[in-house]
């Protein structure tokens, strides 16, 4: 459409030109010239613009599309927290990959930290290429002001969910507080650590898979309100601001009795020298974590083509390997079925999910909103 746009102008230029006195024969055999011109022009412009095609010069304006397109392309990737150690073991491979393919260095700018902080920033400004979020309705946030095109959840395979997990439970050595599922850390004396919900996704989920274990269990909304609002006023001794500061809080500072955590994050704990016990309750949700590119930052940037191809390499069985190996529950039926992966992950027996309560919008609305239950929650322990 620009070409035409241009090729409109360029005609208005030459018959502003042509003299008014010009007999109609000529001014036809001119614009048939014309014509035949411009539609070479455009062949060649087609061709040069396909790939392995020589970029063109930049415009005085700045590069041309095509120009832009066959430089090294910077792509920056949003994540929460725990993610952290899985890309850095991905993106080295991805990089190779794209320089044996496309002969480009890739090179990747990172911004880890909680899920609800991550999608404020991006909204404000943040030029994320690809968000990889805790929940989807971190993501939807980011699509509601305009930055993301609906239906990016079908753009890539299993609905944008490129990697999970379930709620755990780590405990002291030992574990003295005799915790073993999650009704035991509303006990007297059971100082609980956890990140806020206000600012991390992961949190979030800690207080689904909480409300979840007693709706499951066949209580009412009022018992599930009584259970949650005993933990968070009266037991939790600290909310952190994302998952990685809980885990540092429990761990590396000596705070609390019991943390409430992804079981990933604790898998990576323990592969970091640290002693985790950890308990994986029988009733859980599925923690799902989805991937989104950032359309209107990537169209900016002009690095769709391979922004997009490194949020489908996140899916391959390799990709997927790398997420397996730090804890993260592999949303590729091939690898979560390796007996070595499937042997790290204990089976949970009754396994909820977001759905369950009508999808992150209600969830959002009905918890997390000002006002809503989890404000109401803290206003009591004041």
């Amino acid at each position: 459409m620009n070409s035409w746009r241009r090729l409109s102008k360029q005609w208005q230029n030459v018959a502003g030109q042509v003299p008014s006195g010009l007999r109609l024969s000529s001014v036809k055999g001119f614009l048939s010239l014309f014509l035949v011109g411009a539609f070479l022009s455009l062949a060649v412009a087609a061709c040069s613009g396909g790939s392995g095609g020589e970029a063109s010069a930049p415009s005085p304006g700045g590069a041309s599309p095509v120009a832009a397109s066959n430089k090294d392309p910077e792509i920056t990737l949003v994540s929460f927290a725990v993610t952290k150690a899985a890309h850095e073991a991905i993106i080295p491979k991805f990089v190779e990959k794209w320089k044996q393919e496309k002969n480009q260095n890739v090179t990747f700018k990172t911004s880890y930290g909680g899920s609800g902080s991550q999608t404020r920033a991006v909204i404000d400004g943040l030029e994320a290429d690809i968000v990889h979020l805790a929940l989807a309705g971190d993501t939807q946030k980011i699509e509601k002001a305009g930055l993301i095109q609906p239906g990016w959840e079908k753009e890539v395979p299993n609905n944008g969910i490129v990697s999970k997990s379930v709620g755990a439970i780590a405990t002291r050595p030992g574990n003295p507080k005799g915790i073993k599922t999650w009704a035991d850390l509303a006990k007297d004396g059971v100082k609980v650590i956890t990140a806020d919900p206000k600012t991390s996704g992961v949190a979030r989920w800690n207080f689904l898979a909480l409300w979840n274990s007693v709706i499951k269990a066949g209580g009412d909304e009022q018992k599930a309100t009584d259970f949650v609002t005993q933990i968070y006023t009266k037991n939790v001794q600290l909310l952190a601001k994302d998952a990685r500061e809980a885990t540092d809080a429990f761990f590396k500072q000596g705070q609390g009795d019991a943390l409430i955590n992804y079981e990933n994050e604790l898998i990576l704990a323990r592969q970091k020298g640290e002693k985790v016990e950890a308990i994986i309750p029988d009733v859980n949700i599925s923690i799902d974590n989805p991937i989104a590119v950032v359309d209107k930052n990537v169209d900016k940037h002009g690095t769709r083509e391979v922004t997009e191809a490194f949020v489908k390499y996140l899916f391959t069985p390799e990709a997927q390997q790398e997420f397996a190996k730090i804890g993260f529950r592999s949303v590729d039926e091939t690898v979560a079925q390796n007996k070595e992966v499937k042997d790290k992950f204990p089976a949970v027996k009754t396994l909820g999910t977001v759905q369950d309560f009508g999808g992150w919008s209600e969830v959002q609305k009905k918890f997390f909103e000002d006002g809503a239950v989890f404000d109401k929650i803290q206003a009591k322990g004041k």
